[in-house]
């Protein structure tokens, strides 16, 4: 299920988002986790299993648009495969119904291959 961030869940989000390709370095990861904390557009949900956090998902919500632009995705890699990816765009959707969902450059491949399946 999707869980809202939190600040004391920051550790495990960091390890998640250090997966996408553009967040390898310390000092980047450390500027996303504070967008994500500071700015009102930005939202950082968590993917649970039972006791366990799997997955991050993060986005940036245009309401003047009506869009929400999906910009981080990752699963704990001993997870992928398993569908866990697409559960989160799905729980994504149902969170922000009356917005379109529409990926960025980094997640367009993977968007679509979930949208495909």
């Amino acid at each position: 299920m999707l869980i809202r961030y939190k600040k004391r869940l920051e550790k495990i989000a960091m390890g998640l988002l250090s997966f996408m390709p553009d967040e390898k370095e310390v000092k980047k990861l450390q500027d996303t986790i504070k967008e994500y904390e500071t700015n009102e557009e930005w939202h950082l949900f968590l993917w649970k299993e039972g006791e366990d956090i799997l997955g991050a998902i993060g986005v940036i919500a245009k309401e003047n648009e009506k869009v929400i632009l999906l910009q981080h995705i990752s699963v704990d890699p001993s997870h992928r495969n398993l569908g866990i990816g697409k559960q989160m765009i799905q729980g994504l959707k149902e969170y922000f119904l009356t917005y379109e969902v529409k990926p960025n450059e980094q997640t367009e491949g993977f968007f679509e291959k979930c949208n495909n399946c």
